[in-house]
């Protein structure tokens, strides 16, 4: 197969959207296929160059994967303009290249990635200029998250017109795939088929399995001692609510046995970092590098899942199936009756979203009932081999997209033997 991928997002972004869209692309590519994507700069979670740009385009080849990078405009506070001034930037770059390669290469299909919206715009022109299907992957509903998070009303003339043209543009798609099952349900909301839905999850990766001796040594690099770890790495956003983990932490901050680790980058930062001055069992650390997050994970003994309530089932988390398979107990802030309560039922505990006071009870009764703890990881790992496999999900994803590009021909009526003439 030919395979054009357009979406902002690649490595070496270390988190987010960008190594699940590395790891697809690099799976076909070393299944055999001729696999290009068409990306941005690296930016996320930061929100910061990380080389400085010499041209609008850069090409290389990546693990067998022809990989153009895009200059791009990067806020430094991803403001609702300046995130539309950005998506925008990458459209207007990538869009020449996009018609260059559709033409040049004839893919089979174009694999668009949202966010942005933008993106699958440039990737519907492309498929249409070559004949080729259009298959968009859903890690965020844009439009929705946009008025979740407060970047834009939901029920002003921005936020009625962002939601219709997320549908419109999804809905002009062959083939729409998200992340999780209620993920899929708010495309069939959207009036999109279920024979043109897909469920490709993120995966938990096989390199982050937990490393004991890796543990041992942030214990020692950090000065932790014997204190029981409750950790959160990722990114640090609007969407998780991460203020809620501080809060927590303030009120326990008499538990000396107990030290909060917050791992991760992004806009909100410097305002976590102000809210936790001061509180000495607070510890907030930059992104730690993949080759050493199979020992950070280790070093929890419980994992804490931030998410504000309106942000419920517009995305799952990318982080939680690597929690799971960490054998650790997680709380996670969520209703009842969203995807992420139910995924996190029977590997860890959940709480209501901005309930500081329940989040603090959740963990202590974790960090103080150690076969419990232990019950809830054990279950973890069970449910991310049965739903997060990364082997599995590309192997699937790979076959969904032969049928995609060539479906089998409909079974033929076996023909019926010619009757003799009667006598």
């Amino acid at each position: 197969m030919k395979v054009l991928i357009i979406g902002l997002n690649y490595t070496p972004e270390p988190v987010g959207i960008g190594p699940y869209t590395a790891g697809l692309a690099e799976s076909l590519a070393a299944a055999g296929h001729a696999v290009e994507a068409l990306v941005s700069e690296p930016y996320y979670p930061d929100w910061a160059r990380v080389v400085a740009p010499r041209l609008l385009w850069h090409t290389s080849i990546e693990q067998r994967v022809r990989v153009t990078r895009c200059r791009t405009f990067i806020p430094r506070t991803p403001t609702g303009l300046a995130r539309v001034l950005h998506a925008v930037s990458y459209a207007l770059c990538v869009l020449p290249r996009a018609i260059w390669s559709a033409l040049r290469v004839s893919p089979d299909v174009v694999f668009a990635v949202t966010p942005s919206l933008f993106s699958v715009c440039i990737a519907w022109l492309a498929a249409r200029l070559c004949g080729a299907k259009l298959w968009t992957h859903v890690q965020d509903f844009e439009a929705d998250a946009a008025c979740a998070t407060g970047l834009i009303a939901p029920d002003g003339t921005t936020g009625r017109l962002a939601k219709w043209f997320e549908r419109t543009v999804l809905r002009s798609s062959d083939k729409v795939s998200t992340i999780s099952p209620q993920m899929e349900l708010r495309l069939l909301g959207m009036g999109i088929p279920p024979a043109r839905t897909y469920q490709l999850r993120n995966w938990a990766a096989e390199s982050f399995a937990p490393d004991a001796r890796e543990a041992a040594r942030y214990r020692a690099q950090w000065e932790i001692g014997a204190r029981k770890v409750v950790l959160y790495s990722g990114s640090i956003a609007n969407k998780q609510g991460i203020e809620v983990i501080v809060d927590a932490a303030r009120l326990l901050r008499g538990r000396k046995d107990i030290l909060f680790v917050i791992c991760g980058n992004g806009p909100n930062r410097a305002r976590l970092e102000v809210l936790a001055d001061g509180l000495a069992n607070v510890r907030i650390q930059s992104l730690q590098p993949a080759a050493r997050m199979g020992g950070l994970l280790a070093l929890a003994q419980v994992h804490v899942l931030p998410q504000i309530a309106e942000a419920a089932d517009l995305v799952l988390p990318s982080k939680l199936c690597n929690m799971l398979s960490s054998g650790r107990p997680v709380v996670a802030t969520a209703n009842p009756g969203t995807g992420l309560a139910a995924e996190v039922a029977g590997c860890g505990l959940v709480t209501p979203p901005g309930d500081a006071a329940a989040l603090a009870a959740g963990l202590t009764a974790l960090v103080d009932d150690g076969p419990l703890a232990d019950r809830l990881g054990r279950g973890g790992i069970a449910r991310a081999r049965e739903r997060w496999g990364q082997g599995e999900i590309l192997a699937a994803f790979e076959a969904e997209l032969h049928r995609f590009i060539r479906p089998p021909e409909p079974a033929k009526e076996p023909r019926k033997p010619a009757e003799l003439p009667s006598k």
